[in-house]
């Protein structure tokens, strides 16, 4: 897997101080997309054990909140696979810090069990992740006025409440 940045401090992408992976590849090429470059799988950095060892030296310090996987695409199948032992990893060391996720498939009709995008760390990388924020972004729907999203057709799902209750339970309105 590649990525095209890492913020050790970030304000706009989840609640609070948060750590930013910037992942690479996304098979979705919405239009109007703010970074197109990271839609190529190899743009950027090889994303290796320092890597991760940068992220999780970024987490413990106090002001992070959590860490926040976005991209690209950070549940493309591709990057799945590397992202899972991350985010337990932190879940492990940090229970207390949370985890979002943006991601431009929907929750229920492209992740779940036959799905699409869902493979065998699916579900595992999921019960890691605390918000999710899902959908494409559609430019015929952009709203800056929206919290952590920047179309109206995007949600921000508490995913926790989501697994329990079996549908989609909004984190924002």
């Amino acid at each position: 897997m590649h990525y095209g940045t890492i913020k050790e401090y970030d304000v706009a992408n989840g609640e609070g101080i948060r750590v930013t992976l910037f992942v690479s590849g996304c098979t979705n090429h919405c239009e109007g997309c703010f970074q197109p470059e990271t839609w190529n799988f190899d743009y950027g950095e090889l994303y290796t054990e320092e890597t991760e060892k940068q992220i999780l030296h970024f987490l413990e310090k106090p002001v992070a909140d959590g860490l926040t996987l976005l991209g690209g695409e950070p549940l493309e199948p591709e990057n799945q696979k590397v992202l899972v032992g991350l985010v337990r990893k932190v879940k492990e060391q940090f229970p207390e810090k949370t985890i979002w996720c943006f991601t431009g498939f929907r929750y229920e009709k492209d992740l779940q069990s036959g799905q699409r995008k869902h493979t065998e760390v699916t579900d595992e990388l999921l019960s890691y992740v605390d918000v999710l924020v899902d959908g494409p972004f559609e430019l015929a729907k952009r709203n800056l006025a929206l919290s952590f999203r920047g179309s109206e057709n995007q949600r921000v799902l508490d995913l926790k409440k989501t697994r329990e209750t079996g549908k989609p339970v909004l984190y924002l309105e």
